[in-house]
């Protein structure tokens, strides 16, 4: 049995201003029509031998990742909340605990929630070349057979090949030990490996038995180790979720899965990937890699045009993005934020994140669009002492109860039915009618129809922030 262990911890800063930190790239459909996210729970679901996903994520974006697997109709073997980021290795340390409960032992592929692969059939070409070797207790990663002398990626390289690491038939080269893993190089190093041969970009994709896992993380990390199991012992089961206590596992060393062991062991091996397709799409140029361009080179997403422009990655998420005479840049427009940039300098946008948060800036955690487990709220215009907003709520979902001490609220419904608890009173609204919530009133906001709830809710008060907020009842758990 195969467990696929799905990794959707990371933030996607280089791809600014359409992943935020509570929205990060996993979450986005970049490619195509599916989320990053999506795509990975559905890349694997047909294979044979592969049983529901693990996924390890950001407490955050638990309901992100609940609503975007049930979207696609992915039913989960549970989502893992971490309390706060400590990289890759503790990350599949919880999910190897997690998958072993029962007294199983699966083997755990290991898959990044926000890479790219065109092609996965040759990820299962692949698997009947890892599956024999992991269960014979060897740790694989699979490399991606290099295109080009790309700098952006780490690098394998490859050692002896191993007497049962070939394949019957098929496009997969014979799997083979590690020999070294290497950082990011400089582009005269990348060049040479190219011509070389035997090396191969890190895709950050593994398969190993769970039991071998925590036995050479217990051998070369044993604090690592003992921080997951304590803060999985402690971890509350809530629906699909499965909350590891915050304490044990943030006294956990943040690493990651090369540094921790895969560097280290002795039973390192490489399964080759050739002409897969695969991405990390870490940036906004590689994005441009996979995606279409016109005869001028230029990549255009949403509302876009072009006139004597060449070789630009043009995206507009909200408005007319019109481009004239200009080459090389990447220009990316959202609701609150746009980006221009060069293209030979957009691995540097994490620096534009940097400051934001520097700043305490919104801009760097959030969409104008914030996202919630009944549905969706967006600034719309805002001053000193009132905003407005548009909020909408899934058929069936109801806000929590609560009430605010510093702001009074009009509501009204624009399309839909609105059911609304208001201190004794309850009331069922239809569209262009509204009410009145009281500063200090309890109240809840429910939609019990069949349709999406649309509504404008105009604030007013001394203090409008998220955090006026008392919630008395929620069923999210929040």
């Amino acid at each position: 049995m195969i467990v696929p262990v799905i990794l959707s911890g990371g933030s996607g800063t280089r791809l600014w201003p359409l992943s935020r930190e509570l929205y990060p790239k996993q979450f986005l459909p970049l490619v195509g029509k599916r989320t990053m996210l999506q795509e990975t729970a559905l890349r694997v679901a047909d294979f044979a031998g592969v049983g529901s996903p693990l996924v390890v994520c950001n407490e955050d974006h638990r309901f992100l990742v609940a609503e975007q697997l049930r979207q696609v109709a992915v039913e989960s073997a549970g989502i893992m909340l971490e309390p706060c980021g400590r990289n890759t290795a503790p990350a599949l340390a919880v999910a190897a605990l997690q998958a072993t409960a029962a007294g199983d032992d699966p083997l755990l592929l290991v898959l990044p929630a926000d890479h790219l692969l065109n092609r996965p059939e040759i990820l299962a070409a692949a698997l009947t070349v890892a599956v024999p070797l992991a269960e014979q207790g060897h740790l694989l990663t699979f490399g991606i057979v290099p295109t080009g002398a790309e700098t952006g990626y780490g690098y394998i390289k490859a050692g002896e090949e191993l007497e049962s690491g070939r394949a019957e038939a098929g496009p997969i080269p014979a799997a083979c030990r590690v020999e070294r893993f290497i950082e990011k190089p400089e582009l005269a190093a990348a060049r040479q490996y190219l011509d070389d041969g035997g090396y191969y970009w890190n895709s950050g994709m593994f398969l190993m038995r769970a039991s071998v896992w925590l036995a050479e993380l217990e051998r070369l990390a044993p604090d690592m180790l003992a921080a997951c199991r304590r803060a999985w012992a402690k971890a509350e089961r809530d629906m699909d979720f499965i909350r590891l206590t915050a304490q044990e596992f943030a006294a956990c060393p943040a690493d990651s899965i090369d540094y921790a062991v895969m560097e280290k062991t002795a039973a390192a091996a490489v399964v080759p990937l050739p002409e897969a397709g695969w991405s990390d799409v870490g940036s906004w140029s590689a994005l441009m890699a996979v995606g279409e361009c016109d005869e001028q080179g230029n990549a255009c997403r949403g509302d876009v045009l072009v006139t004597d422009s060449r070789n630009c990655y043009l995206h507009a998420d909200r408005r007319l993005l019109a481009a004239v005479g200009v080459e090389d840049l990447v220009v990316v427009e959202t609701a609150d934020a746009v980006l221009v940039a060069h293209r030979g300098r957009d691995q540097e946008v994490k620096q534009v994140v940097e400051q934001l948060k520097a700043q305490n800036r919104d801009e760097a955690r959030l969409h104008r669009v914030v996202h919630r487990p009944w549905g969706t709220y967006e600034g719309l215009a805002q001053d000193e002492r009132f905003q407005v907003k548009r909020i909408t709520v899934k058929p069936g979902a109801s806000l929590s109860l609560q009430q605010h001490y510093h702001r009074a609220e009009h509501w009204i419904v624009v399309k839909g039915s609105a059911s609304i608890n208001c201190g004794d009173q309850v009331m069922l609204l239809s569209e262009n009618q509204s009410t009145y919530i009281p500063l200090g009133s309890s109240h809840r906001l429910e939609n019990p129809g069949k349709i999406t709830l649309e509504l404008i809710e105009v604030q007013s008060g001394s203090y409008l922030g998220e955090d006026d907020i008392v919630r008395l009842e929620d069923k999210y758990g929040r």
